[in-house]
């Protein structure tokens, strides 16, 4: 698994495997963050998959979704937000590259 840091506590990556998550664990990341919807393409695992293999190490997990193609709506950009105020860094966010978890990131911390 290759991801990408973009800020000191945040991190971005294409579609993550439950399998992934030890090493993101290990790379000392405390928030999972799931920027891709489900069913944008034929074997995706789900959030839900993620997020259960996620609060099995011990780690967070949050969904918020964004469709690929078009900028982060208003919604996406405030919830990226409270995740930031709210929950445990660092962030690891993925998407099916990375670049949606980082349009959604750079959005929610310069506006």
């Amino acid at each position: 698994m290759k991801y990408q840091s973009i800020a000191s506590d945040f991190a971005v990556a294409g579609q993550i495997t439950p399998s992934d998550i030890p090493a993101i664990k290990d790379a000392g990341f405390k928030t999972v963050i799931c920027n891709r919807p489900d069913g944008e393409e034929a074997g995706q695992p789900t959030a839900e998959t993620i997020g259960e293999a996620v609060r099995a190490a011990g780690l967070t997990f949050i969904a918020i979704p964004m469709a690929a193609g078009v900028p982060p709506t208003s919604d996406v950009v405030i919830e990226t937000q409270e995740v930031l105020n709210t929950l445990p860094g660092p962030y690891f966010a993925y998407c099916r590259s990375g670049n949606r978890a980082a349009q959604a990131w750079m959005q929610a911390t310069q506006g």
